[in-house]
């Protein structure tokens, strides 16, 4: 005779087994799975697990790069750390060439080009003053539609003194013209800039032209731009025959810094043109 499984005898682990899976079921309904806070759900990760704090250092460098560039004093800066960068770096593999790859010819390639002759240290003189006046630009301009004005005049007239210096190290090494044009010219517009007031006219200067002082630095640009780009052009013909690219890293380097500062240039234009209708 067959016995139904519905009428077998109680027993003891059979009463526990049950209770165990009605316990697993209920836990199983009853589990919800935890929140996590906003910022690492959008981090890149599904349901923002396995989040990494280090997804957030490149927005943050980004955030960082793009406020920088948000004014001229970025622009500024950007050219004259490329600048000295690439002269630095020029030096050092002239000298590596000519001397070996020591550290030591490393050391004296960097103390001469920064301070070995009296034409170098008015150079560095100059680029350290730019330095300060892309710095104070900056900080005229974060964060605002139109500069501040004394902030922005403080980085007028301090890059008007680095433009002297830059005059004298052209000078002693031995190009006036240039010397004239990318000191003289450009201190000229910089120390205007820095002492005209909004809105005041310029005798024998039509009130519909661009503002004559920042007209003048950008016009200093000019003539070291053509003559870099006239230097690139004849030294492309010898990469094309497989010589070094170092015969024409100092004319593009030079070039790409010129195209920086004139970009910061353009914008102190805007900044120019937003303090005279404030003014008005």
């Amino acid at each position: 005779m067959r016995v139904d499984s519905n009428h077998k005898p109680f027993r003891r682990d059979d009463a526990r087994s049950d209770w165990r899976t009605v316990s697993a079921q209920t836990d199983l309904r009853s589990y919800k799975r935890p929140m996590l806070p906003a910022a690492k759900a959008s981090a890149g990760w599904p349901n923002g697990a396995g989040f990494d704090r280090a997804t957030e250092k490149p927005s943050r460098f980004a955030a960082t790069v793009h406020a920088r560039l948000a004014g001229p004093g970025g622009y500024y800066n950007l050219g004259n750390a490329l600048g000295l960068t690439m002269g630095i770096g020029l030096q050092i593999t002239a000298s590596s060439q000519a001397s070996g790859p020591h550290a030591q010819n490393a050391v004296a390639a960097t103390v001469g080009y920064l301070a070995g002759s009296p034409a170098a240290v008015a150079l560095t003189l100059a680029t350290l003053v730019f330095f300060c006046s892309g710095e104070i630009y900056h900080r005229a301009w974060a964060g605002r539609q139109s500069p501040n004005h004394r902030l922005n005049r403080l980085g007028d007239l301090l890059s008007g003194v680095g433009a002297i210096g830059l005059g004298v190290a052209l000078f002693l090494f031995g190009d006036p013209l240039l010397a004239a044009a990318s000191g003289l010219l450009h201190a000229f517009g910089k120390f205007g800039s820095a002492m005209h007031r909004p809105a005041m006219p310029v005798p024998a200067w039509p009130a519909s032209w661009p503002d004559p002082f920042r007209s003048a630095v950008l016009a200093s640009r000019l003539p070291a731009v053509a003559g870099a780009a006239v230097q690139l052009w004849l030294a492309l013909p010898a990469i094309e025959e497989g010589g070094p690219l170092s015969a024409i890293a100092s004319s593009a380097t030079l070039l790409v810094c010129y195209l920086l500062w004139a970009k910061a240039d353009l914008l102190l234009f805007h900044g120019t043109a937003c303090d005279a209708a404030n003014a008005q």
